[in-house]
């Protein structure tokens, strides 16, 4: 007794006006249902794909879809039987074409268009290291960068002259195959031509078929004023050359500022340590301080203590965004005299008897702490 076929619309469950969309969303979820790989023991399942197979073979093809709306199941069956293709054809093969929307071109070598593929160069870094008056005032240097480029003898195509590179017959010219894993399909990088769905049977002398060349290519970089550790310039289109005619990757040139013997510098702002004497620093005075711009006086005020910080306002870095120049903080650093004299020596003794019996008045912070130190050891008497 032979069965009647189903109407194909009826077997995916669409309606008659249902887009191509709309079909192949319809088989994908039957097919993930009934495909044999995912019920090995089930006939009925083996027999619900093959019939969900044959109705996406017509609906799927439009010549197929119109002789089937005029005709029925009479105007495709000489082209669209249930034969042994649709029964043991793979989890891969089936989604051939369902999935090709999703992963971008078709699977092993059929009927694909070669399609070329373009990959951008590589990104480079070159560190540039800098003195601080080269980052605070800006500067132009040259710098000398190994990379690749486009070879000039084949113009990137890696094929010698007068020659041409040829469609890879193992990917079709997509540069990347599928691969069948359980029920799952997964593509994969072409293990022949490496993604470039191309082969080269006679490559360029120069640079070998890869299309490039090694080159020491010297740039010149204009380091704006203000630049700091960590900061980077890049340079758009100075990385190395892209694959099969695509755009060149940047450089990127990191700036490194060397320690400076006076100065340091903290974003905008820069410290230096000033040394003074004691007679400065009790008797105060005028003192000559450097500058990235030159020397300033700088009013020590009588009575000055080791530590005391002095900001000079503008002395410092002008951002390099917004222009706006840092502070110069001086901290000075009160010296205690080395190699005395005797004489130098009998005047101290002098000075500090002339201090005795008054230190509240002349050293507060030493009596303080003076006074701070017999309260703990008071406190710790049981």
């Amino acid at each position: 007794m032979i069965m009647s076929k189903r109407d194909f619309y009826e077997v995916l469950g669409v309606s008659k006006n249902a887009s191509e969309a709309d079909i192949k969303k319809a088989f994908k979820r039957l097919a993930m249902k009934h495909h044999p790989d995912r019920n090995p023991d089930s006939k009925e399942s083996e027999d619900k794909f093959k019939e969900a197979k044959e109705a996406y073979d017509v609906l799927s093809d439009a010549q197929k879809r119109a002789a089937y709306d005029q005709f029925g199941h009479a105007g495709v069956d000489h082209s669209a039987g249930m034969g042994g293709a649709a029964g043991g054809a793979s989890f891969s093969d089936i989604f051939g074409d369902v999935f090709g929307d999703i992963f971008g071109g078709g699977g092993g070598g059929g009927g694909g268009r070669s399609r070329e593929r373009v990959y951008r160069g590589a990104d480079l870094q070159y560190n540039l290291e800098l003195t601080l008056e080269e980052a605070v005032g800006g500067t132009s240097v040259n710098i000398r960068v190994p990379t690749q480029i486009t070879c000039e003898e084949c113009d990137g195509s890696g094929a010698k002259k007068g020659t041409s590179a040829t469609t890879c017959s193992t990917c079709g010219g997509h540069g990347q195959v599928r691969m069948q894993q359980g029920f799952f399909s997964l593509q994969q990088t072409c293990p022949r031509c490496h993604g470039s769905g191309k082969m080269i049977d006679s490559p360029c002398g120069k640079c070998h078929g890869h299309g490039r060349v090694e080159k020491q290519k010297t740039l010149s970089v204009k380091v704006p004023a203000g630049v700091d550790n960590g900061d980077r310039i890049r340079l758009s289109g100075e990385g190395e050359a892209g694959e099969n005619g695509g755009p060149a990757g940047d450089l990127y040139v990191q700036i490194r500022v060397k320690p400076h013997a006076i100065f340091k510098r903290d974003g905008n702002d820069l410290y230096c340590e000033v040394p003074i004497n004691i007679v400065t620093a009790g008797l105060g005075g005028e003192l000559e301080v450097p500058t990235l711009g030159g020397k300033v006086k700088l009013k020590i005020p009588p009575e000055t203590q080791s530590g005391k910080l002095f900001r000079l306002r503008s002395k410092g870095v002008k951002s390099v965004r917004s222009g706006q120049a840092g502070d110069l903080l001086c901290k000075v650093d009160v010296e205690t005299p080395v190699n005395l004299t005797k004489k130098q020596k009998e005047i101290l003794e002098e000075f500090g008897k002339s201090m005795q019996g008054d230190s509240v008045k002349h050293s507060p912070r030493e009596t303080s702490w003076l006074d701070g130190v017999k309260k703990f050891f008071e406190d710790m008497k049981p």
